[in-house]
């Protein structure tokens, strides 16, 4: 006669997800409050002479901009308590199982300062042009004969757009004190 034994152990503990780890999609929508909720405060705090512009102010953009953060916010938090998660990363160029490449990260962050301690001195078209090529090579192109010239074009592009066609009034530096 054979014996038949049950196994009476118990049976391994399932991981148990927390409920804020199931919505953690919440953070975002913490985030687009609290920037909604700034940029709102902001705008209707800001001091305007409102009688001598037009029916659309300084106030407008920073008020349409910010309902729509607080409207993203209310409408991505039912979204999420209803179940609604977001998708996994499934972008073909990115490898997850790769760690970060903190050497271009690196790169990039030191070039956008060094612009930026660099603009008042040098005035933006050099400065941009520095910024556009550091970049360039930053993420990896080292085509020294092509890139310093399309960093210039570049640099002098968007100092014109931006100074004469916009009104936005860019440091020229030496460069454009001599022309």
């Amino acid at each position: 006669m054979t014996e038949q034994t049950t196994d009476t152990r118990p049976a391994a503990p399932t991981p148990r997800r927390s409920w804020l780890r199931d919505h953690s999609e919440l953070g975002v929508c913490v985030l687009l409050l609290a920037l909604g909720v700034l940029v709102l405060t902001d705008a209707l705090t800001m001091d305007v002479d409102i009688g001598r512009r037009g029916p659309v102010g300084p106030r407008t953009v920073p008020v349409v901009v910010s309902c729509g953060l607080l409207l993203v916010a209310a409408l991505l938090a039912v979204d999420v308590l209803r179940g609604g998660r977001g998708q996994a990363e499934t972008g073909e160029d990115v490898d997850l199982s790769e760690p970060a490449d903190w050497r271009t990260v690196l790169l990039l962050a030191g070039v956008f300062l060094g612009a930026a301690v660099l603009i008042e001195p040098l005035g933006f078209p050099l400065a941009g042009a520095l910024l556009f090529w550091g970049a360039a090579f930053a993420l990896g192109s080292r085509r020294t004969d092509r890139d310093p010239l399309v960093a210039a074009v570049l640099s002098l592009i968007t100092y014109a757009v931006f100074n004469n066609l916009l009104g936005v009034p860019l440091p020229g530096g030496p460069l454009m004190g001599a022309l």
